[in-house]
């Protein structure tokens, strides 16, 4: 008779299975056929694209019950070609009944608890090691890590990851060499690594980074994330951070925990089972917090103009990092059957929906719910999503997926920026040559809004004017090495102290014309003198002029 069996190789090259192999022990004529079914197939086919699948067929003539011990020589025989691939000692066999990729699914397999120390020690010289971001950083695994590749004197360690917080030990001038930085989108601990060529940028939309881990386009070695203790059926929460921190536990080879009782447990996508735990570390402390700054007049301003004119009733809201952002939140205390479905929220959604504001009444996806994929904020925001099924935690490859936003109604998407020249390219991830954040979620939004099913959509961006040092932000050319993260087609709206921008649909004379008149006074005439030399024409609000 014919019987079948899966083995899942966690390793990343293919084992050379001979089209036979012979079974010791057996009573008749027993052989087993294996064949190479699927190595490296794309993420439609299997979600785990990095993961090599293997048929074991078992042709035993006569033979009713010899299935245990056939697999079992099988797997030996797989075991030793793996470690003979010098697989670092780390490739394990498991079969299809024990194994699965899906964070959701329960295994017949327990956690080793160990020390912070004794669980990095698995990391070796050129592995790629995914942290978990934001609050969410895994910080005493952080720091043991950091000392695992000095005291080894490790070379060549990469270590991918959206922004941090913490001091990024790895990326001191200390770990040049042992260490590389290389970030979706830049925080400020990895900002001078960077900038100084020690750490690395990788421009990327957010909603894609999980593509990185599923093509098999960075293959993570380790990953090390935070999560809450365990519920009474072992699943442990990725809280604050689900992101990219999803896709990255589906695809590492091995996956280290940091349990910590002060990571709120979220609901949605971010529940992995403990048993998918290679080691588990006792890691209590407090989460990073991010305490509101002190908001400017200008800010303030900016809040109010794109509360009061822009946002309506019913809208379904993004925000993106920042004040204005904030000031946006703080002014919004007016409207009602707000909705959020945005990557990131702060402590601003607290009081909306405590003033009754943010019901998310009408929203298309998830309605009744907050959608969100990662928060930046104070415990009291921790305490707010903390086993609170009004709020659910997905995989940003959904939040941010477009076509998905744009079903929601009135998407109104809000971003800063830092400079845009007067025909309404944007730059907001560096300053010059100066690499400073990321792209982000920011097109993905812009987008999804502008596209929006019902035509209701606002994308829109803001700055203040000026800089700090009284430069106009809104210029006739942009920076050298500046980067475009919006294009001059997908702007909207702008908006600054002075006004809103309109631009969408508008010829190049007509952008200027919009854009100058929400530039500071002080830089008004300049800018209209260089629009002239720069389109041989003069600015105007009309579509012909003679």
């Amino acid at each position: 008779m014919m019987k079948e069996s899966v083995v899942r190789l966690a390793g990343v090259h293919p084992v050379t299975c001979p089209s036979t192999v012979e079974i010791s022990g057996s009573s008749a004529s027993e052989s087993i056929e294996c064949a190479t079914l699927l190595t490296c197939a794309p993420a439609a086919s299997w979600p785990v694209p990095s993961v090599h699948f293997f048929w074991l067929h078992l042709s035993i003539p006569g033979v009713q019950n010899t299935m245990a011990s056939a697999s079992g020589q099988i797997l030996t025989w797989l075991s030793t070609q793996m470690m003979r691939q010098s697989w670092g000692g780390r490739a394990t066999v498991r079969t299809y009944y024990t194994y699965s990729h899906e964070p959701f699914h329960p295994l017949k397999r327990a956690p080793a608890w160990k020390t912070a120390e004794e669980a990095v020690s698995v990391v070796k010289s050129g592995d790629v090691v995914f942290v978990h971001g934001a609050a969410a950083t895994p910080l005493k695994l952080v720091e043991a890590l950091t000392q695992h590749g000095k005291t080894q004197q490790l070379r060549d360690v990469s270590i991918c990851h959206i922004h941090t917080e913490g001091p990024a030990l790895y990326a001191r001038q200390d770990c040049q060499g042992i260490f590389r930085s290389n970030s979706f989108f830049i925080g400020s601990n990895c900002r001078e690594a960077v900038n100084d060529g020690r750490g690395d940028f990788v421009p990327i939309f957010l909603s894609e980074i999980p593509l990185l881990f599923h093509r098999n386009i960075i293959n993570i070695d380790v990953a090390l994330v935070q999560v809450s203790p365990p519920d009474k059926h072992g699943f442990c929460s990725l809280g604050t951070s689900v992101d990219c921190a999803r896709a990255a536990v589906q695809n590492a080879k091995h996956i280290i925990g940091q349990m910590n009782p002060c990571m709120p447990r979220t609901f949605g996508d971010g529940l992995i089972h403990k048993s998918h735990f290679d080691a588990m570390v006792d890691g209590i402390e407090s989460l990073p917090e991010h305490e509101p700054k002190e908001r400017s007049d200008v800010e303030n301003e900016i809040g109010r103009l794109i509360a009061e004119e822009l946002v309506e009733n019913g809208a379904t809201l993004q925000m993106g990092i920042g004040n204005i952002p904030d000031a946006v939140l703080a002014s919004l205390k007016g409207h009602k059957d707000l909705g959020i479905h945005s990557e990131m929220f702060s402590d601003g959604v607290v009081e909306l929906v405590e003033d009754g504001c943010i019901t998310n009444t009408h929203k298309t996806y998830h309605p009744g719910k907050i959608v969100g994929s990662f928060i930046v904020g104070t415990r009291r925001l921790f305490d707010f999503v903390d086993n609170n099924p009004f709020v659910v935690m997905c995989d940003v490859s959904f939040v941010n997926n477009i076509p998905i936003i744009a079903q929601n109604p009135k998407v109104t998407a809000i971003n800063s920026c830092i400079e845009v020249d007067l025909t309404g390219q944007v730059v907001s991830d560096s300053i010059g040559t100066r690499m400073y954040s990321g792209v982000g979620g920011q097109v993905d939004f812009i987008r999804g809004a502008a596209v929006s099913r019902d035509g209701l959509g606002k994308p829109i961006l803001a700055m203040s004017s000026v800089t700090t040092k009284g430069e106009s932000k809104i210029v006739p050319f942009l920076r050298q090495g500046a980067g475009v993260v919006t294009t001059r087609a997908h702007i909207h709206y702008l908006v600054t102290e002075y006004g809103i921008a309109y631009l969408f649909g508008k010829n190049l004379r007509q952008r200027a014309y919009e854009l100058i008149k929400i530039s500071h006074p002080d830089h008004r005439e300049a800018l209209e003198k260089a629009a002239f030399e720069r389109l041989n024409c003069m600015p105007s609000p009309h579509l012909c002029c003679n």
